[in-house]
């Protein structure tokens, strides 16, 4: 039975519990060996439980990679958390998503979800929602709001600044040309030269 602090999990503590064990399940052996017996065990609950949470394997996963959405999109936050300067604001948003898809469960995380892409496109398409398309979104209002662009113009010029500040590590990252970090991403946009981001970004905003 799993408790925390002395009382028994129930409801949506103990689904969230279960997503949390699922996720490392997923990491550590992959899609196809993961098995709901597996993370019932180590959930500390039982089958019947899970299965009232999650019908299938699949409805786990899908659940899984929109929690790891919920808390990327919570350390992410919008540009307007980093800086007052509307251009220091972008450098330091496309520096921290930078921070949070080079991170090691990040970098596994997508590479599992590329991995069942063409079984569960469904899921595929979640988690690149959550990690890219909200993040664009979030870049794209920002524009709109500082600098009067319309949406369409925002959104081609968020999606030009991704492509260009974070998309080329990310991808050398998930190949494994570069090394995913290790530390947790703390508070702070660190581990990440804002310089070259910066240069970019300068010279991409309106003036």
């Amino acid at each position: 039975m799993v408790r925390e602090g002395g009382a028994q999990l129930r409801g949506d503590q103990l689904r969230r519990h279960i997503l949390g064990v699922a996720k490392e399940v997923f990491l550590e052996a992959g899609y196809e060996r993961a098995s709901m017996d597996a993370v019932a065990t180590r959930a500390g609950t039982s089958k019947r439980s899970l299965y009232a949470h999650f019908e299938n394997k699949d409805k786990l996963f899908l659940a899984v990679l929109d929690l790891v959405g919920e808390l990327y999109l919570g350390k992410l936050q919008t540009p307007d958390a980093y800086a007052a300067d509307p251009a220091e604001a972008v450098t330091r948003f496309c520096g921290r998503f930078l921070q949070l898809m080079v991170w090691e469960p990040q970098v596994r995380t997508a590479r599992l979800t590329m991995t069942e892409a063409e079984r569960q496109p469904a899921s595929a398409f979640a988690y690149f929602e959550a990690m890219y398309g909200a993040t664009r979104a979030r870049l794209a209002g920002y524009l709109t709001e500082h600098y009067e662009l319309a949406s369409a113009a925002a959104d081609a010029l968020a999606e030009d600044l991704i492509g260009r500040t974070v998309l080329p590590r990310v991808f050398r990252t998930l190949f494994g040309v570069e090394h995913a970090v290790v530390d947790v991403p703390g508070p702070a946009v660190g581990g990440v030269d804002l310089v070259p981001i910066r240069r970019v970004v300068e010279a991409a905003l309106p003036g």
